[in-house]
């Protein structure tokens, strides 16, 4: 049966949704905006939104019992394309090779008019 993870450690979800489900060994994360969990403030540029979200998913994972390290696919959400690099940097300054797989799309518009969202999947060994 699936298991609803919540933290507090990361954003509550914003609608009917859970922060992540455990489902054997293996670990959906929901999409993160970058807000803050403490203070509720979501950071300006494209590269620090991508920071504190991907900080969320972090927090998520470990509430799981997990780590980035278990991830094995990521979803990225950039509502402007040109932000990729800086993304990118950020991004890899949260994962070791091998690298997970990856998507990386432009969207119109995100939740709360952030600029980033970035959803993961995770397996336990």
């Amino acid at each position: 049966m699936p298991k609803p993870i919540e933290t507090k450690n990361a954003p509550g979800a914003i609608g009917p949704y859970s922060q992540a489900i455990v489902a054997g060994s293996t670990i959906y994360v929901s999409g993160q905006i970058p807000v803050n969990p403490e203070t509720g403030e979501t950071p300006s540029s494209a590269a620090d939104q991508a920071r504190q979200s991907l900080n969320n998913v972090k927090a998520i994972l470990e509430a799981a019992g997990a780590s980035l390290k278990d991830v094995v696919r990521v979803g990225v959400f950039l509502t402007d394309l040109g932000e990729f690099q800086a993304v990118n940097e950020v991004y890899a300054s949260f994962f070791a090779p091998p690298f997970p797989a990856r998507s990386t799309v432009e969207v119109k518009a995100l939740p709360k008019g952030v600029k980033v969202e970035i959803e993961a999947i995770a397996v336990l060994a």
